[in-house]
């Protein structure tokens, strides 16, 4: 059994709209191919006596139990994979439970599908899944306790600390997106223009000067005082002789703790001692060279928590301790405290387990004890001298206590050092009383304050803290996304895209969109290559300068990652043709037209799923769709259409050659088609349908009539701004178009535009792809054949898997079924084939050369065409582009 493939998915999917999260896993289960649970002797009793937890697990059954029964009735091992990777994750802590498996059409091999909560740890629950499903085959012992070691170990490392992840599900529950910008704390929510960023807990609203002023003690205490606000005596010294002079000045008891630190690194607290002030000078002096020295407040250690200038919460902390029974020893107290539940490693737990270090033994060791001394019963022993969760210390809530005087008190301090995200910590004997008049006083403000004892205090009501931060980074009234228009379909998606988000930036709005030919932010290319998947569209979406994104989205991205958004506003479906079937699992067109449907289904309730009427496939996508349908048809007289738009539906159509929208039972006349220069004068039909629906996306987002009409009216084809999309250059005597069709359908549909041009010859230079079907490179020759007096066959760059002869075979067969006589030459290489074709074009002719390598041949044809014009002694710039009246059509 191997993994031949592992992905990560993190968007709305093929396998799920709604859980984005899942790792996929292509399965080969080798020799148990077509073998079930229920024939593998004892497989089901080790598989229950190992994980007995799975009782809870109902698969298709939907009761407890579920899946054992599945297990016993006989299930592929694949489907006990999924299990496995599912209950190892919730095992270590990380809760999940949504799973699919399904095989892929070859034999043994499946698709296995399951979420996670973190994609490292998710990663490592797929393999670790496998390795125990082997081990209990082969009836093997397994380290399942390494295993799930290894996945906390996982989690801590890379998944979200306590506070951070607060707020990221905090975020998640109000459906706003996320984006991890690095591998650490650094969080952005929202999409473009609108976003806001934390990093732990400073938001991009927090002052840096503010958050520069709370990490520098001795200005922080200075400013506090100025404003009467109680703070410990005390001041910064950089030498022993300096800590003498100012000891000597404000007496003992004194705490000693570095200028800039944070955690309660390097501090020291309720010294009395000169030996006691060295030690702790030394230990401060490691984290910083400035080491403050102030009067020791005694008390009880108080976190107040300040959010957007108002107080949320308060907890009392004390610090690692061990209470004394008469028989145990230190160490022994300090392991039974640890194997309560609650505490773990890190911030896995709601507390830390402790940690003996040399500040422990040096505060036994002040005391008198060692690890080894038995306290008597009722004694309590510190075993640190702060009070941080994460050395080991508790915290008890006690928000409900706090007098509104400190309260107000609270609200000042943040206030005054500019916080907008404030831990306040205080020494006072409580908060129930105010601070000023029991004696207490802040002993530090703190930037990225720490929200586990609040949200998960060891006593005490936990409070969502993390709520007030998302509240203050988006007020009511305000959005965390920008508008998001999504187009898939298996043909004309670049064109549509490219119409839409012409039209956007009609509007003023900075757009940004992604097509096969790359990143774009207004008419500026970012990244170059294809970028119709997830990654690039999270490229556009992090952009704090993009107010409205158009997103290409191909197949092949929605397999491999899934969208790169969590919902759109507007999605346009084109068409589903065969195309790239037998690859990724995808073995039909139904198949296919799944894949697509994740866009439209993406859709969030109140936007809208613009669909090709005309295609049944695209069509029937409404079935599964909770947001507003709008519909668009070529055919005037489309049933499904009329039926819409009758109804008080949203529709377009092209009829009695305009391009109209019917609203309801209002039609609105846009323009003519043949006016809109995409459509070469009406004759495009195909590009006359990616119109109607990018007619329809711009209308949705309450575009102008005006605005739209002239958009259709400037986005005139070029190499520049439609660069593989029907091209056309005028040599002297003979017209040469580069089009970036390489299917079937969309030979087909441009095939109806080349019938109409009326030419001497017509050249086609085409190309088979190695990973098509058999049937797939036979039907491209059979829709070149009548389209072409010669077609030139030319090889791709990479054979995907074939031969050259084998290719130039399969398309020939199709050729030769429409027109035995046809004239067919192999010229693999592309360059050439463009330069030979050009070079022996005869007057009249019309050359088309359909390429996925669009800008190359773009080159070589303008190349040529300078060439020609020299030779011909013709002036040597290029004629407008946009001018079409050389074509007779």
């Amino acid at each position: 059994m191997k993994i031949e493939q592992l992905r990560v998915l993190d968007g709305p999917n093929y396998w799920s709209v709604k859980r984005k999260q899942l790792i996929l896993i292509r399965l080969d289960l080798g020799e148990m191919r077509g073998v079930a649970t229920n024939r593998i002797k004892g497989f089901y009793e080790r598989l229950k006596a190992v994980f007995p937890s799975m009782h809870v697990h109902r698969c298709t059954k939907g009761t407890p139990g579920g899946f054992f029964e599945r297990v016993q009735e006989g299930t592929s091992i694949a489907h006990v994979v999924e299990h496995i990777a599912l209950e190892l994750q919730k095992l270590a802590g990380m809760n999940t439970g949504f799973g699919r498996t399904r095989h892929t059409g070859d034999v043994g091999v499946y698709n296995v599908a399951f979420s996670y909560v973190e994609q490292n740890a998710g990663k490592y629950a797929a393999e670790a899944a496998v390795n125990i499903a082997t081990a209990l085959i082969k009836n093997e012992p397994y380290d399942l306790a390494k295993d799930i070691e290894e996945l906390k170990e996982l989690w801590e490392a890379y998944g979200f600390g306590p506070s951070t992840g607060s707020i990221v599900d905090e975020a998640a529950r109000r459906n706003i997106p996320i984006l991890r910008v690095d591998g650490n704390s650094l969080v952005q929510f929202g999409y473009g223009s609108n976003q806001k960023r934390i990093a732990a807990t400073i938001a991009s609203t927090t002052s840096n000067i503010a958050v520069e002023l709370a990490g520098d003690k001795k200005a922080t205490k200075n400013i506090l005082d100025a404003e009467n606000i109680p703070v410990p005596k005390g001041g910064v010294v950089f030498s022993e002789v300096g800590l003498k002079e100012l000891i000597d000045e404000i007496g003992y008891p004194v705490v000693v703790k570095p200028r800039d630190g944070n955690q309660g690194k390097g501090a020291t607290t309720n010294i009395n001692t000169w030996d006691e002030a060295i030690v702790a000078f030394k230990a401060a002096k490691y984290y910083s060279a400035g080491v403050i020295c102030e009067k020791f407040i005694s008390g009880d250690d108080y976190r107040a928590l300040v959010i957007n200038y108002k107080f949320v919460a308060a907890a009392m902390r004390k610090p690692a301790a061990v209470t004394g029974n008469g028989f145990h020893t230190i160490q022994q107290l300090i392991d039974i405290v640890n194997k309560d539940s609650r505490r773990g490693k890190g911030h896995e737990n709601v507390m830390t387990k402790i940690k003996v270090d040399d500040a422990t033994l040096q505060l036994l060791s002040k005391k008198g004890y060692t690890l080894e001394t038995v306290l008597p019963a009722g004694v309590e022993c510190w075993l640190k001298t702060t009070a941080n969760l994460s050395t080991g210390g508790t915290a008890t809530d006690v928000t409900d206590k706090v007098h509104p005087k400190n309260i107000s008190l609270f609200n000042r301090i943040a206030r005054v050092i500019g916080l907008d995200i404030c831990g306040i910590d205080i020494m006072a004997r409580d908060l129930s009383t105010p601070i000023i008049e029991n004696g207490g006083a802040v002993i530090e403000v703190n930037a990225a304050p720490g929200f586990r004892m609040h949200l998960q205090p060891s006593e005490g009501k936990p409070r969502n803290v993390a709520a007030p931060v998302l509240d203050m980074l988006f007020p009511k009234g305000t959005t965390p996304t920008i508008p998001i228009i999504a187009v898939t379909g298996t043909n004309g998606k670049t064109t549509t895209t490219r119409l839409v988000a012409h039209m956007c930036r009609q509007q003023g709005i900075t757009t940004g969109y992604t097509t096969t030919e790359g990143i774009y932010i207004q008419d500026e290319q970012l990244v170059e290559g294809d970028c119709s998947g997830p990654t690039s569209a999270r490229f556009i979406l992090k952009d704090p300068g993009v107010q409205m994104a158009v997103l290409e989205c191909a197949r092949g991205g929605i397999l491999r990652g899934g969208l790169g958004f969590n919902e759109c506003d507007v999605a346009v479906v084109t068409n589903v043709a065969e195309d790239h079937l037998g690859l990724g699992g995808i073995n039909t067109i139904e198949q296919l037209a799944r894949v697509k449907a994740v866009v439209p289904e993406s859709v969030k309730a109140g936007g809208y799923a613009i669909l090709n009427a005309d295609d049944d496939l695209v069509l029937n996508m409404r079935e599964k769709l909770s947001c507003n349908i709008a519909l668009y048809s070529l055919q005037a007289n489309n049933p499904h259409l009329q039926k819409h738009y009758e109804e008080g539906g949203l529709a377009a159509v092209y009829e009695n050659n305009y391009i109209n929208i019917y609203d309801g039972f209002q039609k609105i006349r846009v323009e003519k088609a043949a006016r809109i220069p995409i459509t070469f004068g009406g004759k495009a039909e195909f590009n006359i349908a990616n119109v109607l629906g990018a007619v329809l996306a711009g209308y949705v987002r309450k575009f102008s009539l005006e605005s739209i009409r002239k958009s259709l009216l400037t986005f005139v084809p070029s190499p520049e701004l439609t660069p593989g999309r029907m091209n056309i250059f005028n040599f002297n005597d003979f017209t040469v178009m580069v089009d970036y069709a390489h299917n079937p359908h969309g030979i087909k549909a441009l095939g109806k535009f080349i019938q109409s041009v009326k030419a001497a010859a017509k050249v086609g230079i085409i190309a088979g792809v190695g990973d098509r079907r058999d049937e797939d490179l036979v039907m491209l020759g059979a829709e070149a054949a009548p389209l072409f007096d010669e077609v030139i066959v030319r090889m791709d760059d990479y054979l995907r898997g074939r031969t050259m002869e084998e290719i130039f075979q399969l398309v020939s067969a199709g050729i030769k079924a429409v027109d035995r006589n046809k004239k067919i030459t192999l010229i693999p290489d592309e360059s050439e084939a463009v330069k030979i074709a050009i070079s022996k074009a005869c007057p009249g002719s019309f050359v088309v050369v359909l390429t996925d390598k669009v800008d190359r041949v773009i080159e070589i044809t303008k190349s040529c065409l300078l060439h020609d014009r020299q030779q011909k002694k013709l002036p040597l710039a290029l004629p407008p582009l946009q001018n079409f009246s050389f074509l007779q059509i």
